[in-house]
């Protein structure tokens, strides 16, 4: 079982994560010592970082690990509809009006709790996600960061058109940030 990002939650995310980036560059002084900069500029893939990092691993298994027993249930009682619908079906014409009536209204009311117990579970899927997701970009603007610092960098871009790969330093920062994530 996997929970994947949708491509729309990534470019939000990555919205923000720029956003807290660009933030604390604005405060930077340049790298040159003197207050002018050096022109050294950085990328990094956000979405690597989401997908590739110890930290977002560990949550993601932590998510399934939270969440499969919920996901099984609900795969279960799906099951259970399905194959009560394909009695119904079958057995319905044969069936007097009064056991038709009892097993569509038990099929009614199967699929309105499936559909309620679907709903909160995709609801609290969402909210642990976006918290998880949310501490590890936290840990990866805090690594950004050092990595700017320590590399004298001015500016690191997360979304680009075009990226040469001499500025990627997306391998950097997932080093130090699976780096940092062993030694806690």
């Amino acid at each position: 079982m996997k929970f994947l990002l949708p491509s729309v939650r990534c470019a939000v995310l990555a919205g923000v994560f720029a956003a807290s980036l660009f933030a604390g560059s604005a405060q930077a002084q340049g790298a040159a010592g003197n207050g002018q900069p050096s022109g050294k500029i950085g990328f990094i893939n956000t979405e690597r970082i989401l997908k590739e990092s110890a930290p977002a691993k560990a949550a993601q298994q932590k998510l399934e690990a939270e969440f499969s027993k919920r996901d099984k249930n609900l795969q279960d009682m799906a099951a259970r509809i399905k194959a009560l619908s394909q009695k119904l079906d079958k057995d319905g014409p044969v069936m007097s009006d009064s056991e038709r009536s009892n097993a569509q209204q038990q099929l009614a009311d199967m699929n309105r709790d499936f559909q309620r117990k679907q709903r909160e579970f995709s609801e609290d899927l969402n909210a642990r996600r976006n918290a998880a997701l949310a501490a590890v970009l936290d840990k990866a603007n805090k690594v950004v960061k050092q990595v700017a610092e320590q590399g004298n960098y001015d500016i690191i871009f997360q979304e680009a058109v075009y990226v040469n790969p001499r500025i990627d330093i997306t391998d950097k920062v997932l080093k130090a940030l699976d780096a940092q994530s062993g030694s806690q």
